[in-house]
């Protein structure tokens, strides 16, 4: 019983705390010059040096929340750095990852007023987080015409999701660009009549962003159908007739075959979704869950390839943060599952977007499940409760040297709190993030309704 209670800690040395002089403030600097020898007194740390460690340098600094070990030092973000190098929020379900967001958001709107915001949102949550910097686009406000998409996000719109079949494929890659050359003759002023008899040739390809009408395309797959009498192929052609009608005709595909969708040009629409100009709302949460599921994939392709375009376009002018919420749904680890085109565009982002000025927030509670080497492109990574093995391996093979121990906390942290480091924070800490007050929570209409019910 009177037996010594032997502890064992193992220490991890990060940095060390210098002083040059001594009027000036201690600084905190990663590396360390001398070494404590063996029998050195050790002390509890000091709230001055723990200021000092978690102090930030120059930059676009913004609070988020406080130290978890210490409520009266703040947790502060470098803006530029977090945006610029790309983030993600990883964390389980319910621990708060989407309220995390809206802070984060909220921030970066205060602090960059010229950085236009487009949330990809599954679940219709953010409309309500942010009523007074977002505009919200549904599907049945939603205006994306169908010759915006490329041949690729066409055909996963035409085939419901499922392989395309080559024969088809090959009908429409011909026939489209032809659709756009006749749209082109018949709105330009030296229309003819024998103009349809003529042998037709175009510049455009399938994938060019130029109006064409529905109506023109199936009239040219009939034209081929006529000119291939008793040939093999009709049934092919038949078939893509067939499923391009049922297309045009489902209720839920308004949104691409509606009655403006020729009129309209291009620019109105990437206006509106983009927020050129911003009129104080620079934020657009695109509702993708009323949108059919076969065509989610294809929507998300075209906003995450319009944000990049739009970047490059106008050299740098109009800088764009794409948020990507359940972000292994679009780029899963898995390269044979998902769609190509939407991962190519988010890829695209994450490697090129930091020189023209678009950026990728991801978010997901699988990080396991999601694409290495986009999450590999995100230098700044708020951990917050897994609970996963696989997804707190894959999160400690992100992580520097310094915080590798602080990772073995991952599945005990608390709701609200998370393990960041990266580039945007001086040193990896432990943070409690800000409250949200009750009316901006992402999701609050839908948890209104559950507390009404749940009141009668």
């Amino acid at each position: 019983p009177n037996e010594d209670h032997v502890v064992h800690i193992l220490v991890e040395l990060t940095g060390e705390i210098r002083q040059d002089k001594p009027e000036q403030p201690p600084y905190f600097s990663g590396g360390i010059k001398a070494y404590p020898y063996m029998g050195a007194v050790a002390h509890r740390i000091r709230h001055a040096d723990l200021a000092a460690v978690y102090a930030a340098s120059e930059g676009n600094i913004v609070t988020i929340g406080s130290l978890a070990q210490e409520a009266s030092i703040p947790a502060v973000i470098d803006v530029d750095k977090l945006l610029s190098r790309h983030f993600a929020v990883v964390g389980t379900t319910g621990v708060g990852k989407s309220t995390a967001v809206t802070l984060l958001l909220r921030k970066i709107v205060e602090k960059r007023p010229d950085i236009r915001v487009l949330i990809l949102d599954p679940h219709n949550e953010f409309s309500s987080a942010f009523p007074d910097h977002a505009i919200t686009i549904e599907a049945e406000t939603l205006e994306l015409p169908f010759w915006m998409f490329r041949l690729d996000e066409f055909q996963e719109v035409i085939f419901r999701g499922r392989p395309a079949i080559p024969e088809e494929l090959d009908a429409l890659r011909d026939l489209i660009p032809l659709a756009k050359q006749r749209f082109k003759k018949s709105s330009s002023p030296e229309r003819t009549a024998g103009l349809r008899r003529d042998k037709e040739f175009t510049t455009f390809t399938a994938d060019t962003p130029v109006p064409y009408r529905i109506v023109e395309l199936l009239a040219l797959i009939e034209e081929r159908i006529g000119l291939l009498d008793g040939k093999a192929e009709r049934p092919h052609l038949r078939a893509l007739k067939n499923r391009i009608d049922s297309v045009v005709n489902d209720p839920r595909f308004k949104f691409m075959f509606g009655a403006k969708t020729v009129e309209d040009n291009i620019d109105g629409i990437i206006r509106h979704i983009f927020r050129v100009p911003q009129n104080d709302r620079p934020i657009c949460a695109f509702q993708l869950s009323g949108i059919p599921s076969e065509v989610v994939n294809s929507v998300a392709s075209i906003l995450c390839r319009l944000a990049f375009d739009l970047s490059l376009w106008s050299e740098g002018t109009i800088q764009t943060l794409v948020v990507c919420e359940e972000a292994h749904r679009y780029i899963p680890a898995d390269t044979s599952s998902g769609f190509a085109p939407t991962r190519a565009a988010i890829a695209r982002i994450a490697k090129e977007g930091r020189k023209y000025g678009v950026f990728l927030g991801v978010i997901t509670q699988r990080p396991g499940e999601l694409d290495s080497t986009i999450l590999s492109q995100c230098n700044t990574i708020f951990a917050m409760r897994l609970g996963n093995e696989r997804d707190k391996t894959i999160i400690k093979q992100a992580v520097s040297g310094a915080a590798q121990s602080t990772i073995s906390f991952l599945s005990s942290i608390a709701n609200r709190e998370a393990i960041a480091f990266g580039e945007a924070l001086a040193t990896p800490m432990r943070l409690m993030f800000e409250t949200v007050p009750k009316s901006k929570l992402p999701g609050s209409h839908i948890y209104e309704n559950q507390a009404k019910l749940a009141a009668g």
